[in-house]
């Protein structure tokens, strides 16, 4: 995989995350709201990275696949374990259901969260991101 090639990825994902920052609402629904406050540091932290991978590959390629790594098992611990069992390390279940209550959904099943179409999109777009600097590293490493 080219260097070009593995930032189409970075500037999807960014793009996406961009939605967070300003939030993206439209007369009856919210695909998400704005949350600067509780998600920018990660936001400057992997424009940081993504910037560093094109001004200084030879780091930047590592603090970028490590932050994508850290950043898909953080979202998965946020969204996917509450799925799966009920509960989950970022609070009870009542006020994940509460944060998300207004948002876009896959459908409505009551006492239970399901990620909702944008962060479903998010975790997607991380692990394509993840696995395109993954093969990168490697591509480079075999050069």
């Amino acid at each position: 995989m080219t260097k070009r090639q593995a930032l189409v990825f970075q500037w999807l994902l960014l793009a996406w995350f961009s939605l967070d920052m300003i939030g993206l609402c439209v007369p009856g629904f919210c695909l998400v709201e704005p949350a600067l406050k509780e998600d920018g540091l990660f936001f400057g932290l992997y424009l940081a990275w993504v910037l560093a991978f094109i001004v200084r590959e030879s780091i930047g390629q590592w603090l970028l696949t490590v932050w994508l790594g850290l950043w898909l098992i953080t979202q998965l611990l946020a969204h996917e374990w509450y799925t799966l069992f009920g509960r989950g390390v970022m609070g009870p279940m009542a006020g994940k259901l509460e944060a998300f209550s207004n948002t876009l959904k896959w459908g409505d099943w009551p006492g239970r969260y399901v990620p909702d179409v944008y962060h479903t999109i998010l975790h997607l777009l991380i692990l394509m991101a993840l696995i395109a600097m993954i093969r990168y590293v490697h591509s480079a490493r075999q050069r």
